[in-house]
C-alpha cells in the first residue's frame, strides 16, 4: 500500500487546481482525505465533497474523542482531517492525499501516519498576493491574514527535512506534470526552495 501524500502550501498557491487536474486524469488511483470544518460552505460545495461541514460543538466534540490526525483553526474556523477519513481511501485501493495547513504537517509528523510530504510554493509573494485578489472571495483584510500565514508557512517548509518535496507553481503545466510524478510515486526530488520576495 502507497503512503499517503501530505499536500501543503499557502492559501491561493493552486493546490486545488493541481488535486482537480490529477483527479479527473486519474479517477480512480487517488481519494481526498476529505476534512471536518465549522467554516460555512462556499457557493458550489457539497457537504461530504469539499469538506464535511459541522457544528464548533460537534468539532469539539471529535477533538475530544481523539478522531482527528491534525487539526488547526485560521480566520476563526477549525479545520481537521480525521483517521477515519484516511482509512476510507484507503480500503478503496486508493492512495490517500491530505491538503493540510503548516500547521497541520507539524501535527501529522507526531502521529505513526508516516507520508510523504510535498510543499506547493509559489514563485513570489507578490505573485501569491495578485493570485488571492483576483479570486474575488477575499477581503484586503483576509489576503493580509493569508499572506502573513503564507510567510510563516513558508518560513517552516524551509527548514531541513520538513518535506520531501518542494514544487515551484510558477507554471501549472510543469508544476502539474512534477505533482503527477510525485502522486504516482515516481518522482523523489521536486526543487530547492528558492528566496521569496516581499
Amino acid at each position: 500500500m502507497q503512503r499517503p501524500l501530505v499536500l501543503s502550501g499557502p492559501s491561493g498557491v493552486g493546490k486545488s487546481t493541481l488535486l482537480h487536474r490529477l483527479f479527473a486524469e486519474y479517477p480512480d488511483k487517488f481519494g481526498f482525505s476529505v476534512s471536518h470544518t465549522t467554516r460555512a460552505p462556499r457557493p458550489g460545495e457539497i457537504d461530504g465533497k469539499q469538506y464535511h461541514f459541522v457544528t464548533r460543538d460537534r468539532f469539539v466534540e471529535l477533538l475530544r474523542e481523539g478522531a482527528f490526525i491534525e487539526h488547526a483553526e485560521f480566520s476563526g474556523n477549525f479545520y481537521g482531517t480525521s483517521f477515519q477519513t484516511v482509512r476510507e481511501v484507503e480500503q478503496q485501493g486508493r492512495r490517500c492525499i491530505l491538503d493540510i495547513e503548516a500547521q497541520g504537517v507539524r501535527q501529522i509528523k507526531a502521529t505513526n501516519l508516516n507520508p510523504v510530504y510535498c510543499f506547493i510554493s509559489p514563485p513570489t509573494l507578490s505573485i501569491l498576493r495578485e493570485r488571492l485578489q483576483k479570486r474575488g472571495t477575499e477581503t484586503d483584510e483576509s489576503v493580509k491574514k493569508r499572506l502573513a500565514t503564507a510567510l510563516k508557512e513558508i518560513a517552516y517548509a524551509k527548514e531541513p527535512n520538513v518535506h520531501d518535496i518542494v514544487i515551484v507553481n510558477d507554471d501549472l503545466d510543469r508544476a502539474y506534470q512534477l505533482f503527477k510524478k510525485v502522486a504516482l510515486g515516481e518522482e523523489t526530488l521536486g526543487d530547492p526552495l528558492p528566496p521569496l520576495d516581499d
